[in-house]
C-alpha cells in the first residue's frame, strides 16, 4: 500500500507496537525516527522480542513521500516539542513525512498539537475513537492489536502481580497500592520518579506476559488505550481494576471491549480522500 506509518515513540511504547502491527496489516512502510536517547538496535529488539514476523523498517528516512499514518497525535506533537534534541536530518525527514497526514485523534497536547501541525506545515484527515474521545474527530476507528504475529508467552513466574508505572502519575499511584500485593512488579522507565527500594521491572522487558499471573489496573489519570489489559484478555491472565469505577476513559473502555480483529476499512478511506 502506498502508505507509511511513522512512529516517533520509545521502542517499548504501545504505539510503536500498533504502528508496526498496523504497517504489517497494510503492507505499508513503517518509519521510525529514533527517540531521542534509543538506537535502532532497541527497536529491532523490541520487535523481534515480540513478533514472529519480520516487516522492512526504515529508520530516520524515507523512501517514498507517500501520504503518512501516525497512531496518535503524539508522534506529531513529541518531536516538536524535542526537536532542539533530534539531529536535522531528521527533522527535515519528519518535514516532508508530515505533509499530508492522516492521524488518529488523541488529546495529550491540545495547544502543542496544533503548534506542531503548524511547524511542519501539516494538512490532517483524522480518525477517532469517540467510545474513548466523545469531543474528538474524524470518522469512527478503533485501535486493535494483530495478535495473529504475536508471538505466545513463556511462562516463566518472577511475581504474583504486575503494575504498570512507565510516567510518573502512574508510578505515584501504583506506590499507594503495591503494599497490599507483597509478590509485585512494576514496569516503567529507569527515570528519576522511580523508587529504587520497590520492585521495579525496567522497559523493555523480554517475555513481561509470561512473568506474572495478575495485573492490577490503577491508573487514575486519562487512559487513551491500554494495550496491556487486552493482551492479559486475549492470553486468560487474571485482573484487576483497581480504580475509580466512574473514571470514563479508555481504560474502562477496553476493560470490557471483546478482543476484534483489525479494522482497516477507515484507513482506507482516508487514504483515498488525501491522495
Amino acid at each position: 500500500m502506498n502508505l507509511n506509518i511513522v512512529c516517533t515513540s520509545k521502542p517499548c511504547d504501545g504505539l510503536f507496537y500498533y504502528s508496526y502491527e498496523y504497517a504489517s496489516e497494510l503492507n505499508a512502510t513503517l518509519i521510525v525516527i529514533t527517540h531521542p536517547g534509543y538506537s535502532q538496535q532497541d527497536y529491532e529488539n523490541a520487535i523481534s522480542e515480540k513478533y514472529w514476523n519480520q516487516i522492512k523498517v526504515i529508520y530516520n528516512d524515507f523512501e517514498e513521500e507517500w501520504p503518512t499514518l501516525v497512531m496518535g497525535r503524539s508522534m506529531i506533537t513529541l518531536p516538536y516539542l524535542n526537536k532542539s534534541k533530534y539531529e536535522q536530518d531528521q527533522l527535515i525527514t519528519l518535514h516532508c513525512l508530515f505533509s499530508r497526514v492522516i492521524a488518529v485523534y488523541s488529546e495529550n497536547h491540545p495547544i502543542e498539537y496544533n503548534n506542531a501541525l503548524e511547524y511542519f506545515k501539516s494538512d490532517v484527515i483524522d480518525l477517532c475513537d469517540t467510545e474513548v474521545y466523545p469531543n474528538g474527530v474524524g470518522d469512527y476507528f478503533e485501535k486493535r492489536i494483530n495478535f495473529e504475529i504475536y508471538k505466545d508467552p513463556i511462562m516463566n513466574t518472577q511475581f504474583k502481580h504486575l503494575f504498570l508505572g512507565t510516567n510518573k502519575q502512574y508510578y505515584e499511584t501504583v506506590e499507594k497500592h503495591i503494599h497490599d500485593y507483597p509478590s509485585h512488579g512494576i514496569i516503567t522507565y529507569d527515570e528519576p520518579y522511580v523508587n529504587k527500594k520497590n520492585n521495579n521491572v525496567f522497559a523493555p522487558v523480554k517475555n513481561l506476559l509470561g512473568l506474572f499471573e495478575t495485573y492490577v489496573y490503577t491508573k487514575e489519570t486519562f487512559d487513551p488505550a491500554p494495550r496491556l489489559i487486552q493482551e492479559c484478555m486475549y492470553f486468560g491472565k487474571k485482573m484487576v481494576y483497581n480504580r475509580d469505577k466512574s473514571i470514563r476513559d479508555g481504560g474502562s473502555i477496553y476493560w470490557k471491549r471483546p478482543i476484534k480483529n483489525i479494522d482497516v476499512e477507515p484507513i482506507m478511506k482516508a487514504h483515498e480522500n488525501i491522495v
